[in-house]
């Protein structure tokens, strides 16, 4: 994601005016919690938590400003392990430094891109998730929700017609990280997830939102981060999208066999070289279908102690201690059930009447 190593938007030393000092407190079942005791390989997980549970651990860089993207996933991180009320501090954050129009910003100086809504989305659903036993309920972030999800089915990627020495369908609506530029895979996905927690998998633009995905694999599995070729020559793939996109992807049906490839991408390319995030998000795509590595807690151990030698930025951190949920992460439990939250969205103008994508060669 452009805030891990893409952006250039990231403010140094302009700090947070409000603190939200959550320690350890604040735990309750909901989401399964691993605990490590100090003997095992996963001893850096309670201090990665404990990091989280301050607005320090919401920037890119310890001392800089916080920022949407860290404090979400902190969220969700905090959430998944069962730190239920840190976990509501970084989503009031997000809560405060929601925009009028419903969007997230980059940071409370930035209100726009506006890329990181979907992710605020998916943290306050991930703080008010119920007991299993319980009804979808919606909690005190239900007005955020729904004001963020009408957002994000208002917004789309720029259109192109298509051209022959284009490899993707550039006709496909998915959603970009700058207002006013093409679809990209990992907004596209992040949003997906979105509609999928809040109870829109069947929208018209999360089916489209499928169909883009599918488009943008490549036929050798795995994907860029938005292109499949260039004047004639296929992209390489990258973890971090693959892994990302085929969360979203799981579930649904691929007559082509991309997914399975890129599955197998995934498991063939991860190394002990492989970086924090692109290991959490492989692990996590891989998780989303059933095929959690059988050494996962060894490979999180030496990835977190080699982004700990290299002075780890928070977001990294999140999602490796989102990667050690495994199949209980959110950004998979969450969007296998649906929701009530946002079902009174309405739909746009441009949606109205507008098939949902059908049958295609990628879907």
């Amino acid at each position: 994601m452009p805030g891990l190593g893409k952006s250039s938007n990231q403010r140094k030393n302009n700090h947070c005016t409000k603190n939200y000092p959550f320690g350890l407190a604040g735990r309750s079942p909901g989401w399964v919690t691993i605990r490590a005791d100090r003997n095992s390989p996963m001893t850096w997980l309670d201090d990665t938590l404990d990091v989280l549970t301050t607005a320090d651990g919401w920037c890119y860089q310890s001392g800089a400003e916080v920022a949407s993207e860290p404090a979400a996933l902190a969220a969700l991180a905090l959430a998944g392990h069962g730190r239920t009320t840190a976990s509501r501090a970084a989503c009031q954050w997000l809560a405060e430094h929601q925009n009028d129009d419903g969007s997230v910003g980059i940071t409370a100086s930035q209100d726009e891109p506006a890329w990181p809504t979907g992710l605020a989305v998916l943290a306050w659903t991930a703080a008010e998730r119920p007991k299993k036993s319980a009804a979808v309920v919606p909690g005190r972030y239900a007005a955020n929700v729904q004001r963020a999800v009408a957002w994000i089915l208002t917004h789309e990627g720029h259109t192109l017609p298509q051209a022959e020495s284009t490899g993707h369908d550039t006709t496909l609506r998915g959603w970009p990280w700058v207002e006013g530029t093409h679809s990209w895979i990992e907004p596209t996905a992040t949003n997906l997830l979105a509609l999928r927690a809040t109870g829109h998998c069947d929208h018209p633009r999360a089916r489209e939102a499928v169909v883009l995905l599918l488009n943008r694999l490549l036929s050798q599995g795995g994907c860029n981060y938005g292109n499949t070729s260039v004047l004639g020559q296929e992209l390489v793939p990258h973890l971090e999208p693959t892994g990302l996109a085929m969360i979203a992807l799981a579930g649904e049906r691929d007559p082509s066999g991309r997914v399975e490839r890129s599955l197998e991408y995934l498991e063939v390319n991860l190394s002990p070289r492989t970086t924090a995030a692109s290991l959490a998000y492989a692990v996590l795509g891989l998780a989303a279908h059933g095929r959690t590595p059988s050494d996962l807690d060894a490979r999180l151990s030496t990835a977190a102690e080699q982004t700990l030698r290299r002075g780890a930025s928070p977001p990294r951190r999140a999602l490796l201690a989102l990667a050690a949920l495994g199949e209980a992460c959110p950004l998979i439990a969450l969007t296998r059930k649906s929701s009530t939250w946002g079902a009174g969205v309405s739909r746009t103008s441009t949606d109205q009447g507008r098939a949902s994508p059908g049958q295609s060669k990628y879907a």
